[in-house]
């Protein structure tokens, strides 16, 4: 059985026991939410589409760590001119285990 569920925006297929990365949900996330929003829904006898959420449907998932990107560096200079500006960031995630899904 999986399932195709959408976390801050963007669309991710889940199978229970799975871990995924999703955009960071915030400082105050100890637990991840139920994924409430979900698109789509597979098991071995029917398929459930949504038009565009699936009603009734539920999964249930837990935080296991909050981590960083690989680093991604920014540069900008002008010509002739001794300018050079160098800067980087690294993106926050969150990486959640699907605990179940739930009908």
């Amino acid at each position: 059985m999986y399932a195709i569920v959408e976390v801050k925006g963007k669309q991710y297929k889940v199978e229970k026991g799975q871990d995924i990365l999703v955009e960071y949900l915030g400082d105050d996330a100890k637990e991840a939410p139920e994924i409430k929003t979900l698109l789509l829904k597979k098991d071995d006898e029917s398929v459930l589409v949504g038009t565009p959420y699936v009603d009734g449907v539920k999964v249930s998932s837990k935080i296991v760590e909050m981590m960083k990107g690989d680093k991604v560096v920014i540069g900008k200079h002008k010509r002739r001119k001794d300018y050079r500006r160098k800067t980087g960031h690294r993106h926050k995630y969150h990486k959640i285990t699907i605990e179940d899904i739930a009908v």
